[in-house]
């Protein structure tokens, strides 16, 4: 997940760090995830490998826009594609946006919540542009 933190720092976007688990602490989850709105967060990147729940249960108590993002851990299946199928497979009605597992998937839920983010904040769009096409010019300069 340092990846995407990592990301947002690069774009200017505040973000907070937190560790926790649908299923070992669960009422810390919901109060943490109740608590967010109110504070002004606006958007919530939650990572978790194997199976991977802690995407779903943020969004179960949010309406907030949720990425997940599937990650790799000592008991993953398939290189994290069970972490994958829990992320991604949301009931009608409570999604959660998925993106690659591990890294590169870290870096674009960064991308994406500053995406998200964007469409209300002109300067940080502008930002987020600035890295689009500094990305493109990493590629053609390696030509």
């Amino acid at each position: 997940m340092e990846h995407a933190a990592n990301v947002l720092t690069e774009l200017g976007v505040e973000s907070e760090v937190k560790v926790l688990s649908a299923h070992r602490t669960p009422d810390a989850l919901r109060e943490w995830v109740t608590g967010l709105e109110p504070r002004g967060i606006k958007v919530i990147i939650a990572g978790a490998g194997a199976a991977a729940h802690l995407a779903g249960a943020v969004a179960g108590h949010t309406t907030l826009p949720v990425i997940g993002v599937p990650l790799v851990g000592p008991t993953s299946i398939g290189g994290g594609l069970d972490a994958l199928l829990s992320t991604v497979q949301m009931p009608r009605g409570v999604p959660v946006a998925t993106v690659a597992v591990g890294e590169p998937g870290a870096a674009n839920a960064g991308i994406l919540a500053a995406q998200i983010l964007a469409t209300g904040d002109e300067e940080l769009g502008k930002r987020v542009r600035a890295h689009r096409k500094a990305m493109a010019a990493k590629v053609l300069g390696s030509q």
